[in-house]
């Protein structure tokens, strides 16, 4: 009786662990996806507003964003990824998209531009790139286009990629291995190098 009952405890106990995380599972996914949304509606409206004010490309940086800001829209032509970046690394803006790790370059700008991400979420396509894909970043100065260096897997101890520079410089961060189950013990890490400013050009008509 008393093993029916331990056996029975323990299917109750399983199933429960189960739902949990059923349920992160999908508060991660609806803010992952809302958090984009989101993002990516901030984005167009800032990019609006400058281009009202004739903000040309290359002009004065403006105001530091603040923490929760959409601040870039991030695409890996290659990997056919489009993604929108939030200004800050905490959990809260990890869940809605890449952060841009304040303190540090913004993108086109002189210096090192630090972009962190979830490997499980936005971040995962990283497992795909490769020395010479093209990264775009879309802010509302222009648009500006780094080309992948070198990628490194590096322990949580190595801040190497953190540290500034002179040069313009792209870093993308995110966990290792991708498919790790809980916390991933390495670093990824994406080095690319500022190959020019991109002028935006009209469509079709």
């Amino acid at each position: 009786m008393n093993a029916s009952r331990s056996r029975q405890f323990l299917a109750y106990l399983t199933i429960a662990g189960g739902v949990v995380l059923l349920f992160l599972g999908a508060r991660d996914f609806f803010e992952w996806r809302f958090g984009q949304s989101e993002i990516a509606h901030d984005f167009g409206s800032s990019v609006a507003v400058a281009e009202a004010a004739s903000l040309p490309v290359n002009s004065p940086e403006p105001a530091p964003p603040q923490r929760g800001d959409a601040v870039a829209k991030l695409v890996i032509p290659r990997l056919d990824t489009q993604l929108y970046v939030v200004e800050g690394d905490g959990t809260k803006e990890l869940r809605r998209g890449p952060g841009h790790l304040m303190g540090t370059a913004m993108p086109g700008s002189k210096g090192n531009c630090v972009i962190a991400g979830h490997r499980d979420t936005h971040f995962r396509v990283l497992k795909d790139i490769r020395k010479g894909d093209d990264i775009l970043l879309e802010t509302t100065r222009g648009e500006f286009l780094y080309r992948v260096k070198t990628t490194r897997i590096v322990s949580p101890n190595n801040t190497s990629a953190l540290e500034p520079t002179s040069d313009p410089q792209l870093n993308l961060i995110t966990c290792y291995p991708f498919f790790y189950v809980g916390s991933a013990p390495k670093r990824f890490v994406v080095e690319a190098e500022l190959a020019g400013a991109v002028a935006s050009t009209p469509g079709p008509s």
